[in-house]
């Protein structure tokens, strides 16, 4: 049996990620509580055996960015990490403070672990200095052992959203690197770079859901 969250995420474009959720949940045969799928192309069709991938799995590109105290963060700061990945600017009126506080709830339950990371970029470099980062994280109460708000050169930032993280599915690999990229939706990544899961960050019961696939990653154990 197909999976109907790759079938029907092709049809439904934008409005995929609710609905492939409820398609998932409803089909059990697609499915496992003790497992998640990988997603390894940019219309999130997921794969549940990468064994079966004639192609190496897709994994997050190297990244070099500043975080809201003025540390270099990179990839190797996520090394063995899972971690929330998704893109916001500190002067957006509406979905960037509801998807940060919807985020924030699922920082605060696992906030007494270090295996569990968020990783915010801004999309609006040449605004979000650092200290536009730090206020922004002070006012959102946000941990900065935790969670790194990260700025940087905009086509860097927008490159990696496009083709590491695959946001703006349909039109997003064709933009030019420069074009303003804004997106609702945060992505799982596990301990070896791989995206996990997609979810709508103004959505609760969507953040419900990161909450517990955090929980299925955090016991899943990694191939020797």
């Amino acid at each position: 049996m197909d999976c109907p969250e790759g079938k029907y995420a092709r049809v439904f474009g934008k409005g995929r990620v609710l609905f492939c959720s409820l398609l998932l949940l409803l089909d059990v045969a697609c499915t496992s509580k003790e497992s998640l799928p990988y997603y390894t192309t940019a219309d999130f069709t997921p794969m549940w055996d990468i064994d079966t991938l004639t192609s190496p799995v897709h994994r997050i590109g190297d990244f070099s960015f500043t975080n809201q105290n003025n540390q270099q963060i990179t990839n190797a700061d996520f090394a063995g990490k899972i971690y929330v990945a998704n893109f916001f600017f500190t002067s957006c009126p509406s979905i960037c403070p509801r998807m940060t506080d919807n985020l924030k709830q699922v920082a605060d339950q696992f906030q007494t672990t270090d295996e569990v990371l968020f990783l915010s970029h801004s999309v609006m470099p040449w605004v979000d200095s650092v200290e536009q980062l730090k206020q922004f994280a002070e006012r959102h109460v946000i941990r900065s052992s935790q969670w790194h708000l990260v700025t940087g050169p905009q086509e860097v930032i927008n490159t990696l959203a496009r083709q590491s993280y695959f946001v703006e599915e349909e039109i997003g690999l064709t933009k030019d690197s420069s074009e303003f990229l804004h997106t609702e939706h945060c992505l799982l990544i596990d301990r070896d770079r791989r995206i996990r899961g997609i979810y709508n960050g103004t959505l609760p019961l969507e953040m419900e859901r990161l909450a517990a696939d955090i929980r299925t990653l955090l016991i899943e154990v990694r191939p020797l």
